[in-house]
C-alpha cells in the first residue's frame, strides 16, 4: 500500500496518543490501540476491515483500503471474501459527501465488485448483502 499516509501511523496522524488500555478490556479494544501506533502500510485487509468497521481513521484508511479494492474488490479478510468491501460501503454517509475524490474511486471500485460479485464463494445471504450495499451506494452517492 502507497497512499500519502502509508509511512505514518494514526498517533501520528491523529494524536492525541491513546491511554492504555486496561488488561480487562476486550479483545477489540486492545486491538483498536495497538494498530493506532502500526504503520499504515503495515496493515492487513483484516486490520483496515476492523478500523474501517469502528469508524477509525478514516481520512487515512479509506484510501488504502480502495487500493486494496482497486485490485481485488472482493478482498476477504478473517472473516469472507468482500468482508472489506462490506465495511467501506457501511460507513457514515458524510465521509463520502466530504471526500468526493475518494468517492469517485470507491464508485470505479463499486463497478468492478458488481463484475465479480457471482464468482465469489460465500453463502446466498452474504452476497445478497453485498449486492444489496453495492447497489445503494450507487444509488445513494
Amino acid at each position: 500500500m502507497q497512499t500519502e499516509f502509508s509511512n505514518y501511523t494514526l498517533e501520528e496522524l491523529d494524536p492525541p496518543i491513546w491511554n492504555r488500555p486496561n488488561s480487562d478490556t476486550s479483545y477489540l479494544i486492545k486491538t483498536v490501540h495497538s494498530l493506532r501506533s502500526k504503520k499504515i502500510k503495515d496493515f492487513s485487509v483484516e486490520d483496515l476491515r476492523l478500523m474501517i468497521g469502528q469508524e477509525i481513521g478514516l481520512k487515512y484508511l479509506i484510501p488504502s483500503a480502495i487500493e486494496i479494492l482497486e485490485r481485488e474488490p472482493l478482498a476477504e479478510g478473517d472473516y469472507y471474501p468482500g468482508d472489506l468491501l462490506k465495511m467501506v460501503l457501511t460507513i457514515n454517509n458524510n465521509f463520502w459527501a466530504n471526500n468526493p475524490e475518494i468517492f469517485q474511486k470507491m464508485h470505479l471500485v463499486t463497478q468492478k465488485a458488481f463484475a465479480e460479485i457471482n464468482e465469489i464463494d460465500v453463502s446466498d445471504a452474504i452476497k445478497n448483502q453485498l449486492i444489496e450495499l453495492l447497489n445503494n451506494f450507487t444509488v445513494n452517492y
